[in-house]
């Protein structure tokens, strides 16, 4: 029991590290014209490692953190990309990059046309090539580039943490 409270107070703090560079370090870097969205890299990444049902879980602590924070619909959508991206799990390999990135952009594609869809349109501020081009590609480059390096770091600290844990 000890083992499991380990590693969920190791994802837990994770959750909130990244959360917390999201919203408070990364909008302050004057040359970032959009900031990479660490908390969808994290549910992304922790449903296809560890599979639906957690991922969901996983996507369920991330949106609840951004709705005490911020108006709108998040926890929603962080539950269907967790839940999604742990249908892929059985295709997991550590060295199998590709998927992942893949997962990445597709994961921020969904994100942003949903957030799009709840946040702008529903208000009748659909102003579509702006979006896209200022703020979607923006974000998902940035959140694929550092998926690159956060990848690795993730599910070698994840192999790590279970190896000593369990």
């Amino acid at each position: 029991a000890s083992a499991k409270r380990i590693m969920a107070m190791f994802y837990f703090a994770l959750l909130i590290l990244a959360f917390l560079l999201q919203t408070s370090v990364f909008p302050l870097l004057p040359f970032l014209s959009a900031s990479p969205n660490l908390l969808l890299i994290l549910c992304f990444s922790f449903g296809f490692y560890y599979g639906s049902l957690p991922g969901m879980f996983y996507g369920l602590c991330a949106g609840l953190l951004m709705d005490l924070f911020y108006s709108g619909p998040y926890s929603l959508i962080f539950v269907l990309i967790g839940y999604g991206n742990g249908y892929f799990h059985h295709y997991y390999y550590e060295e199998y990059i590709t998927l992942p990135l893949f997962l990445c952009v597709v994961s921020g594609l969904i994100y942003h046309l949903y957030i799009y869809i709840f946040r702008f349109a529903v208000r009748g501020k659909g102003n579509i090539p702006y979006y896209a081009l200022h703020i979607v590609l923006p974000s998902i480059v940035f959140s694929f580039l550092l998926t690159v390096v956060l990848y690795r770091f993730f599910f070698s600290a994840s192999k790590k943490l279970e190896e000593k844990v369990l």
